[in-house]
């Protein structure tokens, strides 16, 4: 026995995020866990009874008490989950479980009509659209924190940077800007999806023949379409145009917003990591994580955990990608390895956008750091700005030449970009103190600034 009182045989609790700081804790974990989807496959139980019920090819007591015998608290997830090897899915021990709650007589009522992928599916659509409704509530926080930040430094120069280094200024309120705009499209695009997400309902074979009535002579296809109707209405979620075991769009839509809002708040974070730097430090996280070697450390650690979730993402995708290649009428395997990745995309995404509200409410800004940093070239970084006044004097290919000449020898001889102009012809008469002011040349920053804030 260990100290713990867990022996080798009595394996304690279960997936309890050791390994999974991003997510732990998150609203989107406890939407997505093992009690989740129990809950979501009852639901899904229940609601196919009191679709039946409301078709009148189930008695009137059937949704009832189907819906009080699918209780989550009255069943085991450990225990489903041993029992689900011998058929490869949770649903038969479910079903199984179910029946014995409910009386004799109604017990044909329960799962009729269903094959466990419909369950399963329509279990997967639940978790997910409860889950996203917690993710887009986050983006939206995120969104218009950043919408803050962005009309705060609308005109706040900092260094532009491409492949690493200094480029020309920007302003960070146009960072702050596209951070936001990415967010949106993120939003969007879950949003779109969460509205489509369908109920799953064929039957053996995607023929919904066993929803019917039983009796011959009645038109079982209307009648199982109406079922397959009150099915996803009471459930909240889409009437697929067809049964979908093998037809994953839903899925491969799901996969791909997901990992876009992923990316997309990837890409705010790795800025914030790289901006954070000691060398750099142009913005900070507003409580930093400490370190186990070293007192000094303020790491910024939700930055980190979003950028681990933003390369963790596209794989998941990839196998929900994969999944698309689904064989014959129900697949073997293709439908099985959705599961998981499916699961953690939601939990990833979800415990991101937690951090990213975190990381974007106590986010610090150091105006003066920019500032600072658009001098550490001695005017290199405006090299455009004055390479167009020349070329609007002595011609491009001209200005090209003294451009050339001139920051040549003010990094050999580490010279102001200014200084080494002085006395060429093509800059006679002009303010080059001005010229070379970073800060006047920002281009159109303010204006997309403001622009990008218009959207809604």
């Amino acid at each position: 026995m260990h100290e713990n009182g867990t022996g080798p045989h009595r394996p304690g609790p279960h997936d309890v995020g050791l390994l999974a700081p991003g997510r732990s804790g998150s609203r989107a974990e406890a939407a997505t866990g093992d009690a989740a989807f129990l809950r979501a496959m009852l639901d899904a139980e229940a609601a196919l009874t009191r679709a039946q019920v409301s078709c009148g090819l189930a008695p009137a007591g059937a949704g009832h008490a189907v819906t009080r015998a699918a209780d989550p608290a009255c069943f085991d997830p450990r225990d489903l989950a041993l029992r689900a090897r011998s058929g490869g899915n949770p649903v038969i021990p479910l079903v199984a479980d179910l029946r014995a709650r409910v009386a004799q007589e109604l017990r044909g009522h329960v799962h009729r009509g269903a094959t466990s992928q419909d369950i399963v599916d329509t279990a997967a659509m639940l978790v997910a659209s409860r889950a996203l409704a917690l993710v887009l509530d986050d983006l939206g926080r995120t969104a218009e924190r950043l919408g803050v930040l962005a009309a705060e430094h609308r005109d706040t120069p900092m260094p532009g940077r491409t492949l690493t280094q200094h480029a020309v200024p920007t302003t960070f309120g146009l960072k702050a800007a596209g951070w936001r705009a990415l967010l949106l499209d993120a939003r969007d695009r879950l949003a779109a999806v969460r509205s489509s997400l369908p109920a799953q309902l064929g039957g053996a074979a995607g023929t919904m023949a066993a929803l019917g009535p039983e009796d011959p002579d009645t038109d079982g296809p209307a009648a199982a379409s109406a079922v397959a109707a009150a099915y996803a209405h009471e459930l909240g979620l889409a009437e697929a145009v067809l049964p979908w075991h093998t037809l994953r769009t839903p899925v491969a839509d799901l996969a791909g917003a997901l990992a876009f809002a992923a990316g997309a708040l990837g890409k705010l974070a790795v800025d914030v990591l790289n901006l954070a730097r000691t060398e750099i430090g142009e913005v900070a996280e507003g409580t930093g994580g400490g370190s186990s070697a070293m007192p000094h450390k303020a790491n910024p650690v939700r930055a980190t955990l979003i950028a681990s979730a933003a390369r963790r993402a596209p794989y998941l995708a990839a196998t929900l990608y994969g999944s698309l290649a689904a064989e014959d009428e129900r697949p073997a395997g293709a439908w099985h390895a959705e599961w998981e990745p499916l699961r953690d995309l939601l939990r990833l995404v979800g415990g991101s956008a937690r951090d990213a509200v975190e990381l974007t409410a106590g986010l610090r800004v150091f105006p003066d750091a920019m500032r600072e940093h658009l001098d550490l070239t001695s005017g290199l970084i405006v090299s455009e700005r004055l390479a167009s006044v020349a070329a609007s004097r002595v011609g491009r290919a001209e200005a090209a030449e003294v451009m050339a000449r001139a920051t040549a020898t003010a990094r050999q001889r580490q010279l102001p970009l200014a200084r080494v102009l002085i006395g060429e012809p093509a800059f006679a008469g002009t303010d080059l103190a001005a010229l070379t002011d970073p800060t006047r040349y920002t281009g159109s920053a303010g204006p997309l600034t403001d622009r990008a804030l218009e959207r809604r």
